[in-house]
C-alpha cells in the first residue's frame, strides 16, 4: 500500500482541530474585545482579541503534536509559536481568525479560520472554515476539494455557481461595488479567506478580494483558500492572468468564479473602480 503523502496527513490528522477551533471563534463571538496590537499603524493589522490567541494556540497545539519539524508563519505571536524551528523545509501558515475587525467585531460579512501546508513555496493542503456560517473546506493538491457543514463529514465539493451574492471584500473600492450593484448582484462584504473560496459557499457565485500597493498584494495568508478554490474547479484568476500557484509570486487582486462570465464581470468592476495591471 503507498504511503499517503505530507499534504494527505496535513488534511487528515489536523480536521478535528480546525472543527474544535471554529467552534470556539465562534462561541466567543460578542464575548471579546478589541485589544490592538502594538507597532501596527492600521487599525485592520492592529485588531486584536482574545478570540484570536485563544484559536491559534488551539491550533498550535494539534500541529505540534503531529507535525513539530514545521516551520510557522502564524498571524499572531502566541506562547507555542516559539516551540516551532524558526525554518523548515515545510511552513505553515495560520491566521485564526481572518477579519477579526470589519466581520468578526463589527459583524460585516463572514470571517474565516485558516491555516495552509507551504512545501517548495507553494501550498499543498489548505483549510478556511466560515464559524458563523457553520461551513468547513479543506484540500490536498491534486486530490481535490472538500466541504462540510458543521457536524457533517467533508465530501467532495466542486465549484458551481450557487446563488446571486458576490462576496467582495473590505477596503474594495466604493466604485467597484455601486458597479456590481448597478448589474443586480447583492454584493456581500467579506474577509479574503470567505471571498477565495466564494463559489464553494451557499448563496454565492463569486469573489473578488482587493489588495494593491507595494509588497506582495494578496497576502501570503490570503492565497490559502485559492487552493481550495482550485481543486474545486474554479476560475482563480489575478490582474495578469492565472492567479500564482507559488506563495510570493505578487499579486495585486483575486478573482473566484464558477463561471467565465462572472470572472469578466470581477475584471470589469476593477476597471469600473480605475484599477489597471
Amino acid at each position: 500500500m503507498a504511503e499517503a503523502s505530507p499534504r494527505h496527513e496535513f488534511v487528515r490528522l489536523l480536521e478535528p482541530v480546525v472543527r474544535d477551533a471554529a467552534r470556539l471563534a465562534r462561541q466567543l463571538e460578542g464575548q471579546v474585545v478589541n485589544e490592538p496590537k502594538r507597532g501596527e499603524t492600521d487599525a485592520v493589522k492592529q485588531a486584536l482579541t482574545e478570540a484570536d490567541t485563544r484559536v491559534q494556540e488551539l491550533l498550535l497545539e494539534a500541529l505540534a503534536a503531529h507535525f513539530p519539524e514545521v516551520s510557522l508563519a502564524a498571524e499572531e505571536d502566541t506562547p507555542r509559536v516559539a516551540s516551532f524551528p524558526a525554518s523548515s523545509a515545510s511552513q505553515v501558515v495560520i491566521d485564526p481568525i481572518d477579519g477579526t475587525l470589519n466581520s468578526y467585531l463589527e459583524g460585516r460579512g463572514p470571517y474565516a479560520l485558516m491555516m495552509g501546508l507551504v512545501v517548495g513555496g507553494r501550498y499543498e493542503a489548505a483549510f478556511v472554515a466560515l464559524p458563523r456560517e457553520g461551513l468547513l473546506y479543506a484540500a490536498a493538491r491534486g486530490e481535490g476539494a472538500f466541504g462540510a457543514r458543521a457536524g457533517s463529514p467533508l465530501r467532495r465539493i466542486e465549484a458551481a455557481d450557487r446563488g446571486d451574492r458576490i462576496l467582495v471584500t473590505h477596503g474594495t473600492p466604493a466604485a467597484a461595488h455601486r458597479w456590481l450593484s448597478e448589474q443586480g448582484i447583492e454584493v456581500i462584504p467579506c474577509c479574503g479567506g470567505a471571498a477565495a473560496i466564494a463559489p464553494l459557499v451557499v448563496g454565492c457565485r463569486a469573489g473578488l478580494r482587493w489588495s494593491p500597493g507595494s509588497g506582495l498584494g494578496v497576502s501570503v495568508r490570503g492565497r490559502i483558500g485559492a487552493l481550495i478554490a482550485a481543486e474545486a474547479g474554479a476560475r482563480v484568476r489575478s490582474e495578469s492572468g492565472a492567479f500564482p500557484t507559488d506563495a510570493t509570486t505578487p499579486s495585486a487582486t483575486l478573482r473566484v468564479t464558477a463561471r467565465a462570465d462572472d470572472d469578466e464581470l470581477l475584471a470589469r468592476a476593477l476597471e469600473e473602480a480605475g484599477f489597471s495591471p
